[in-house]
């Protein structure tokens, strides 16, 4: 059977390939009990049947940032790393200023996307995010809004699906064994 969803399909006669996720929350407030947001991301992508290969609170601060996601791309246990948090417009939101150097490729059409299914949801406050996404040496990277609306559209809405490998007419699974290709 072929469930639709928003932008293509789910064969469900394809076998599911779980996806070694790692989640990242940037916050200088938020610790283990208060961290709403990364929490509910890493329910939803077990949820979903991939591994939550790991998760981490870190403070908005560039090089924290880039610690800890170059520390899951060179350990070679992840497949993608989703961050929650540090994408606004105010000072200390720093999230796009210590990924976006570290992309190999960026990922243009995820920032259009979500900001699509964001208006949906908040109006013109999704022009307040600076969500972006891109790949580092073989690893997908998707920088989310902190809030838990923003995890919910772009998870749901965005980034299950791609990581889906049985989502029609493509997929980012599918790419993966290329990623690295020269």
């Amino acid at each position: 059977m072929t469930a639709l969803i928003p932008g293509g399909r789910i064969d469900e006669a394809k076998p599911f390939t779980p996806v070694r996720v790692a989640v990242l929350s940037v916050s200088d407030t938020r610790d283990e009990e208060t961290d709403t947001s990364g929490r509910l991301l890493a329910s939803r992508v077990t949820s979903a049947g991939h591994e939550l290969a790991d998760k981490a609170i870190v403070r908005d601060e560039v090089e924290a940032i880039r610690a800890q996601i170059m520390a899951w791309v060179d350990g070679g246990l992840v497949d993608a790393i989703v961050t929650t948090g540090g994408t606004g417009i105010t000072g200390r939101d720093v999230t796009p200023e210590a990924v976006t150097p570290l992309f190999d490729k960026v990922i243009d059409g995820f920032a259009v996307i979500f900001h699509l299914v964001s208006y949906a949801s908040v109006g013109l406050s999704t022009l307040q995010s600076r969500a972006t996404a891109g790949i580092i040496k073989g690893v997908f990277v998707f920088c989310l809004p902190g809030s838990n609306g923003a995890v919910k559209d772009g998870w749901d809405k965005v980034i299950a699906a791609q990581l889906d490998s049985r989502h029609g007419p493509c997929n980012m699974v599918e790419l993966m064994p290329r990623l690295l290709e020269r």
